[in-house]
């Protein structure tokens, strides 16, 4: 029997309406010492996912850090680059990021092309995704590093039209993102104007820092919620308990 991808699962949550949740972790932030008790607190949480990667990761613990998850944690890890440095085979897939916001050529297919021959050689299941910046009240490592501005959260419209805009050139997911540490996450009626004018699974980042904003992210329409910056302040975030 022909074993189900990380894509077909999502595919298959949003059709149940299943919520699902990604705990992104950053190799620059991790501290490997202490990495088997944040394991504990990966496995205690209602995550489904585990992404890894960040806007300009440094570090070269990147293989290691997937392998002792994978050790301890059977959620897929799925990676999140910021450049095509950070490929590893040891993860179960990778999100091939488009900055559909921006028009910096590098983010939007130059990054891609220097990415394709690496990932040619590897087993990493490759879900291409559309990805969209929001302004959040901040100037967030996404937005500095990539020398991209982001959509004005006051304007929807143009916002689903760019999220059409990747459906339509063939992004298997859309990720409406705030940034990392964002004062502002995506607005809940843009996510819910955005989830009900596409048919790909949506997924929304940045600036989620409660469960309750979590559950409204959810109650919106987001398929996949993505959370970092409140999980690397507090590895108990999640004691508290939410449905998904």
């Amino acid at each position: 029997m022909e074993k189900t991808t990380i894509y077909q699962e999502i595919q298959a949550a949003k059709m149940a309406n299943k919520k699902l949740l990604a705990i992104l972790l950053d190799p620059d932030k991790i501290v490997l010492e202490s990495l088997d008790s944040l394991i504990v607190k990966i496995n205690q949480s209602p995550a489904t996912h585990v992404f890894i990667g960040g806007s300009q990761v440094e570090s070269n613990i990147l293989d290691d850090l997937i392998i002792r998850i994978k050790q301890n944690c059977v959620l897929p890890i799925v990676l999140f680059p910021g450049h095509p440095s950070q490929i590893s085979n040891h993860a179960d897939g990778i999100l091939f990021l488009s900055l559909l916001s921006g028009r910096n050529p590098d983010y939007l297919i130059e990054h891609h092309i220097k990415a394709a021959p690496i990932l040619k050689k590897t087993q990493l299941e490759i879900i291409s995704t559309g990805y969209i910046l929001i302004e959040s009240g901040c100037e967030t490592a996404v937005e500095r590093i990539s020398q991209t501005r982001p959509l004005d959260r006051n304007n929807p419209e143009l916002v689903l039209h760019t999220a059409q805009a990747g459906e339509m050139l063939g992004s298997q997911l859309i990720y409406l993102e705030a940034g990392s540490g964002a004062k502002q996450a995506v607005p809940l009626k843009m996510i819910a104007f955005v989830a009900k004018n596409i048919q790909i699974p949506l997924l929304v980042g940045g600036g989620i820092i409660t469960l309750e904003a979590i559950e409204k992210a959810y109650q919106s329409g987001a398929d996949l919620v993505v959370i970092g910056t409140a999980f690397e302040k507090d590895a108990d975030f999640f004691n508290a308990q939410i449905k998904l």
